[in-house]
């Protein structure tokens, strides 16, 4: 049984859908990127971030992309966060934990009563409606003809699926990892649910309390 998800969500350029390393894409759409090589759609149930990978394939794959790598700045990650939490505050959801960092940002959640990519699809609309009235859209600049701009991230999230209670620490763990690693300052976002209360809600079966 699932009780919950470690997601990784990446920017626009970070992780490409032909990475050496896999990704969560079966197809390649984007022409430019086709020269590098096909999609490496992958079912990993732990971190690839570290696998062998050509940095200079990767280099030129980045390079003819349409717009540069995103890579969000301190005051750009406050932004998400602040579209994460209207997005929770509005609609619900069970975050167990969130690291945001520049380039991507890993979640993890509990259980949810519709498919977790439409959930994290939601998360990011917010966190880009955030970003521009914010004026921090990394794309602020190029508006398209129906007054929309790119988007700052990457087409589809990784989702590893949690079926223990050390699943969902271990991946609680990663993340706060993530953020040391990324020498950026502990994150503590007001719109967690704490483990302790999930985990007691999981086992007297009231984990549905947190999603409307």
């Amino acid at each position: 049984m699932v009780i919950g998800f470690h997601i990784i969500g990446t920017t626009y350029g970070f992780w490409l859908p032909n990475d050496q390393r896999g990704s969560g894409s079966d197809h390649v759409r984007n022409p430019a990127l086709r020269p590098f090589g096909p999609a490496t759609k992958g079912n990993h149930g732990r971190s690839v971030a570290r696998a062998p990978q050509n940095y200079e394939v990767r280099r030129l794959a980045r390079e003819a992309l349409r717009y540069d790598p995103v890579e969000f700045n301190n005051a750009q990650i406050q932004s998400v966060a602040k579209g994460f939490e209207n997005e929770i505050s509005e609609f619900g959801g069970t975050i167990l934990e969130g690291a945001i960092l520049g380039t991507h940002f890993h979640l993890v959640t509990g259980q949810h009563p519709y498919d977790i990519r439409r959930f994290v699809g939601r998360l990011r609309g917010a966190a880009t409606k955030q970003l521009r009235a914010d004026g921090l859209h990394p794309f602020q600049q190029i508006v398209q003809s129906d007054g929309s701009l790119p988007s700052p991230w990457g087409r589809l999230p990784w989702v590893v699926y949690c079926f223990t209670e050390e699943d969902i620490e271990r991946s609680i763990d990663y993340a706060k990892k993530n953020v040391l690693r990324a020498r950026i300052a502990p994150q503590n976002w007001s719109w967690l649910t704490p483990y302790s209360q999930w985990l007691e809600e999981l086992r007297t079966g009231r984990g549905a309390a947190h999603h409307r």
